[in-house]
């Protein structure tokens, strides 16, 4: 059953999680609830009203009382949403925020939050969490892997999360690039990935519109990774950025067969 609004929050904070379990909400686009044990973290979430949006947001920011962490993999209204983040600072006074740390201190500056509630994260940076969930940061090329000359930080980044027995891989916005699979073997075997797959062009380049892995080459990184469970994302929010995700179901069925993956509906608990 697909949920929102306060039923959401309320499915969230009664969800039992047992070790060895997490679970997780699609909140659209590349947004993500967690919960590993009682912890809950947002990843990406995308809540500020569009007109272009083809899917409207679950949660109202003020609803959200219940985080333990927003996290944001790069500065993009899509991931790091500033047009909410006050409002969710406010609504969950607990919260901290884990942001790239090439956008510290200005980003704490700039949202009015206090920097102390702030955690930068950077190519292979970990911290320590609640629950003993750790994260670590790992680059992503959007669509180049970029690296701030002066401080050596990437502004794009992938997070890993370990906790509970569990590993959970959130590329963030990223294509390919050489390295991706040694990084990610560093972490073991994956139990999660959560990839884009609205892929790139040319057009939509030019209109300042910047890609992602196609969803064969998502299914490729899979096919190499062999995760516990594949999640496609990234591709129904915007009429000019979309892709089918039934290819992606397709192209995975039949070139790695076995690779359990989840094409489903926003606010569905899995």
């Amino acid at each position: 059953m697909v949920k929102k609004g306060k039923e959401l929050i309320d499915d969230i904070n009664k969800s039992v999680v047992k070790t060895g379990e997490v679970a997780f909400w699609w909140l659209g686009q590349i947004g993500f609830v967690t919960k590993f044990g009682t912890c809950v973290l947002y990843l990406d979430p995308y809540l500020s009203e569009d007109p272009d949006r083809k899917i409207k947001p679950l949660l109202a920011p003020e609803e959200i009382t219940n985080a333990d962490y927003i996290i944001g993999t790069h500065d993009h209204i899509d991931h790091i949403d500033r047009k909410v983040w006050n409002q969710i600072s406010r609504s969950s006074p607990q919260a901290k925020f884990v942001v790239p740390k090439i956008l510290l201190p200005q980003l704490a500056v700039e949202l009015n939050i206090k920097e102390e509630r702030f955690i930068g994260i950077d190519d292979g940076l970990s911290f320590l969490l609640s629950e003993n969930i750790k994260i670590t940061g790992i680059p992503a090329a959007h669509e180049f892997l970029d690296r701030d000359p002066k401080t050596g930080y990437y502004p794009y980044l992938g997070i890993i999360l370990e906790g509970n027995n569990c590993v959970i891989y959130h590329s963030g916005d990223t294509c390919i690039y050489e390295g991706i699979q040694d990084k990610l073997r560093q972490f073991g075997k994956i139990d999660i990935m959560f990839v884009p797959i609205n892929g790139r062009s040319g057009k939509r380049y030019r209109a300042d519109t910047i890609g992602n892995m196609t969803y064969q080459e998502a299914v490729d990184l899979a096919g190499v990774m062999r995760p516990g469970l594949v999640v496609p994302a990234h591709y129904e929010m915007f009429d000019f950025n979309k892709e089918d995700p039934l290819l992606f179901g397709d192209y995975i069925e039949a070139k790695y067969p076995g690779i359990p993956y989840w094409i489903g509906n926003h606010g569905e608990k899995i």
